[in-house]
């Protein structure tokens, strides 16, 4: 049976693009730290406790420590507003949205990277967290890697019908353009408009939320 996930996996895009914009600016300015990608940010901790230069040992912890803390956050929202999806993503994005603000003000005066990773972090751990609770198959908003598997292991080459091709491929296309759009704009106009674009695509996510789940349809409460 078929479920109704209505604009979920919509809305799941559009946090998808805010993963490409942070883990843009954090990686390319912060010392290749990711504040989304725990795996990575992993690899990197230990590439740079074994000495390989240009990697932020302390932004890789703070990052880690960060995203941690966020999880636990989000498990409170869950804990609040888990029988309704809407309210869920609409109530922890624009807690998100606050987070995201406040690392675009820090970054516009000046202050050190480690003072922004902490935001970015718990924003994407409460990401993270939303994500799992809401769990539709393939868009984790963070992670491609089962994605990327799930494409060729359930191909049609082997036999598969691979039933969510297009969602699939759709998840893996919108995380690109999220970390091109947010590398171009930290590359070329820096962290701060990155920052800000990523704020905005947060606020749009709350608001639709909001705004789509009123009236009680049935996709708030699929499992």
């Amino acid at each position: 049976m078929t479920q109704n996930h209505g604009p979920l996996p919509g809305i799941l895009a559009l946090l998808t693009l805010v993963t490409g914009f942070v883990d843009a600016v954090t990686y390319l300015k912060f010392g290749h730290v990711f504040v989304a990608n725990m795996t990575g940010n992993i690899v990197f901790l230990g590439f740079g406790l074994a000495g390989a230069p240009g990697i932020s040992v302390p932004g890789s912890l703070l990052a880690l420590a960060a995203f941690l803390l966020g999880a636990l956050i989000g498990g409170l929202f869950i804990r609040r507003y888990g029988d309704h999806h809407g309210h869920l993503l609409a109530y922890s994005s624009l807690f998100k949205v606050a987070l995201l603000l406040m690392a675009t003000i820090i970054a516009a005066v000046g202050l050190s990277p480690l003072a922004v990773i902490p935001e970015l972090g718990i924003t994407m751990g409460i990401q993270n967290a939303v994500a799992r609770k809401i769990a539709i198959p393939d868009l984790t908003t963070t992670v491609l890697t089962m994605t990327l598997t799930g494409i060729m292991a359930d191909s049609s080459l082997v036999g598969g019908s691979n039933p969510r091709l297009v969602r699939r491929i759709l998840a893996v296309l919108t995380m690109f353009a999220g970390a091109f759009a947010g590398a171009a704009l930290v590359l070329n106009r820096g962290i701060v408009p990155a920052l800000g674009a990523a704020a905005l695509i947060m606020a749009l996510v709350s608001t639709s939320a909001w705004l789509l789940g009123r009236g009680n349809p049935a996709w708030v409460h699929a499992t």
